[in-house]
């Protein structure tokens, strides 16, 4: 049964978890993207397909997001990597995983590849969005909104309905944890989807990345037309069919 709980990261700190809570050898993690959270439809699809197949599914809310605690101003790659690492450690413990990442989530899910190495049989990137913060959203600000943010550790950019409170010490964190200029050497398999049609986050992106797997047994899959989310149900049936492959070569 797909159950939310919260886990307590640290005196001040609790995250929210969605799990199956099937202990099984090979357990599936989801990793949200950006001012995302556990109650979309990704993490929801994903588990229902995770019981169905009789694995374990785990997807984590960082702080700040959701309804986990914490203010998303107060957050960053460094807190929210941290945080994935020891809501795997303490809840899958030694098993197997596999990452599903979403967005930034690719981005954390990389992370977790320096942190748990070999324990990590298989990654999957929607949308992936590697540096984004640095390369991506701070390249498109103007002198005038760079020179706000600095001077006042913040920036409400407003986008597509929606306003994020951009903060400085989130970019300047950003800088710390460059994953493009790395090679990641563990043997494993490595599927990245990304929509020719992404407004947010270029195919260019995913495209770095998958270079920066060395051994693995890896592929990028551009769906013609696709946007971010990549979730409507024709892109979705793919995903999960790629999924239970990589589900297979780990059993």
């Amino acid at each position: 049964m797909n159950k939310i709980k919260y886990l307590k990261i640290s005196k001040n700190v609790k995250i929210r978890y969605l799990t199956n809570n099937l202990k099984k050898n090979i357990n599936v993690v989801f990793l949200h993207g950006f001012m995302s959270d556990i109650d979309g439809e990704k993490p929801k699809v994903l588990s229902k397909f995770c019981t169905k197949q009789k694995i374990g599914f785990l997807a984590i809310e960082y702080s700040g997001h959701g309804k986990s605690s914490g203010k998303f101003t107060s957050g960053n790659i460094t807190k929210w990597s941290n945080q994935v690492k020891i809501a795997i450690s303490k809840i899958i413990k030694k098993r197997k995983i596999i990452l599903v990442g979403s967005s930034m989530g690719s981005w954390l899910s990389v992370k977790q590849l320096l942190f748990f190495g070999n324990q990590i049989g298989g990654f999957i990137g929607i949308g992936s969005a590697p540096e984004f913060l640095e390369k991506v959203m701070w390249k498109k600000f103007t002198k005038k909104m760079k020179k706000e943010t600095i001077k006042n550790g913040i920036y409400n950019l407003k986008h597509g309905g929606y306003e994020y409170p951009i903060t400085y010490q989130l970019i300047k964190d950003s800088k710390k944890n460059r994953v493009l200029n790395k090679k990641i050497y563990i043997n494993l398999s490595v599927t990245l989807f990304h929509g020719s049609k992404d407004e947010a986050i270029p195919v260019i992106y995913s495209r770095r990345l998958i270079k920066t797997f060395v051994n693995a047994r890896k592929k990028l899959i551009i769906f013609k037309k696709g946007d971010h989310s990549l979730f409507a149900k024709k892109y979705q049936k793919k995903i999960l069919r790629e999924l239970k492959k990589i589900i297979s070569q780990n059993v």
